[in-house]
């Protein structure tokens, strides 16, 4: 049998890479499956959505092997695999989808009605998500091979691009989706809340998309300072300066035309010199007073259920005091949820391959190994402007 480790959730604040089971062609239920294949993990990345498991700000439990940003190849495909073979170089959607179900049919591959008993969609290495197992790991099962996954045409050009590549199986797609529902086009001004790497994601697509500026707001200088050299505007959030107003003075106007919200449930409050305090709320009420009337709001930020660690009994059920009459009187349109991730991968890997999107010079991508993990996560959560990347096998600097 072949040896498997993966990163594992232990608790509020405690990862470690431990050994886990190598895949069976199986289910989380125990049923065989031959629609399955089994990848060895080429890149796994670390992404803000664990981190608010590992912060124990949700109902994650302990034992959940990690990882839901998967990049591998095929080495072992069940009886009902028929277009993948052997060796194929493959991003992997975080969701996970049937392409069966009425919500697949309808590339609403985010809200999959069958992988998942407890609701609509399912995802690896993830809380409330079907139990699939995660992929920060040396090896991984992918169900439902032949819909899921996305073959990079060309392994060796696609190992020279694999930095970037690696962004597909969520970030890039989950930017450019709160791009696109925000209505982002040639001439746009964009606003986007977060300078982490998908909100960076986000306002990379917003360029991609012809968008004629993009702002992005944060209260961490460090992310700001990168997100300036990345070619962005900028507006600080730490600063008693008013958001419209910094919006004013870079545009002549406090209002944008799109804006994206790429922070999610444990938003921060804007202002008070520099001390920031919890605001659940803060990011989507200043995003309707800074869009203009019948403007459209992208939510790719992630909002959840149950959050054991809220400032509230209200927010602790996802329950939060947004300003909804504002965006009424505005006729604002607002979407939220999962990204359709194969809705726009094959696309966004074109514009990798010919060279019109830089997403991992954008969001900062840095290769670490498997053991080094723990420590990714901790400087990520120290905000550090990085996207962290794991390499089990040492492939990158092969490639």
């Amino acid at each position: 049998m072949t040896d498997n480790r993966g990163v594992v959730y232990l608790g509020a604040g405690k990862v470690e890479v431990q050994e886990i089971a190598y895949p069976k062609m199986q289910d989380p239920r125990g049923r065989k499956i031959e629609h399955a294949v089994i990848l060895k993990v080429v890149s796994t990345n670390i992404c803000g959505s664990d981190q608010h498991m590992v912060r124990g700000r949700t109902t994650a439990q302990a034992g959940l092997v990690l990882g839901h940003e998967i990049t591998g190849e095929v080495i072992e495909k069940g009886s009902d695999v028929e277009h993948l073979k052997i060796g194929d170089l493959v991003s992997v959607p975080f969701n996970v989808a049937c392409g069966r179900c009425r919500s697949c049919k309808e590339q609403h591959t985010g809200v999959c009605l069958t992988v998942n008993p407890a609701r609509a969609g399912g995802a690896y290495g993830y809380v409330d998500m079907g139990d699939w197992t995660g992929g920060q790991a040396d090896y991984v099962l992918v169900p439902y091979a032949d819909f899921n996954l996305l073959k990079l045409p060309d392994r060796d050009k696609a190992m020279e691009k694999i930095r970037d590549l690696t962004c597909l199986s969520d970030i890039l797609p989950t930017g450019y989706h709160g791009a696109v529902t925000a209505g982002v086009g040639p001439g746009s001004t964009v606003y986007v809340a977060g300078a982490g790497p998908v909100g960076l994601a986000a306002a990379a697509s917003a360029r991609l998309l012809g968008a004629a500026v993009v702002i992005i707001g944060d209260v961490n200088p460090v992310r700001l300072v990168h997100a300036k050299a990345q070619g962005f505007e900028v507006v600080d959030l730490s600063l008693d300066t008013p958001l419209h107003e910094q919006i004013a003075a870079l545009l002549g106007e406090p209002e944008v035309d799109c804006a994206v919200d790429a922070v999610g449930f444990e938003a921060r409050g804007h202002g008070h010199s520099g001390v920031q305090h919890e605001a659940p709320a803060t990011v989507l009420n200043s995003l309707m007073q800074v869009t203009r009337v019948a403007g459209k709001i992208g939510i790719p930020g992630l909002y959840v259920t149950e959050d054991p660690g809220a400032v509230d009994a209200a927010a602790k059920i996802g329950a939060l005091s947004i300003r909804f009459g504002l965006g009424w009187a505005k006729s604002h349109s607002f979407h939220t949820g999962q990204t359709p991730v194969m809705k726009y991968n094959r696309a966004l890997m074109q514009a990798i391959m010919w060279d019109r999107i830089n997403i991992a010079e954008v969001v900062g991508v840095q290769v670490i190994s498997l053991d080094d993990a723990p420590k990714g996560y901790g400087e990520f959560d120290a905000g550090v402007p990085k996207k962290f990347v794991i390499d089990p096998h040492r492939t990158f600097s092969a490639a």
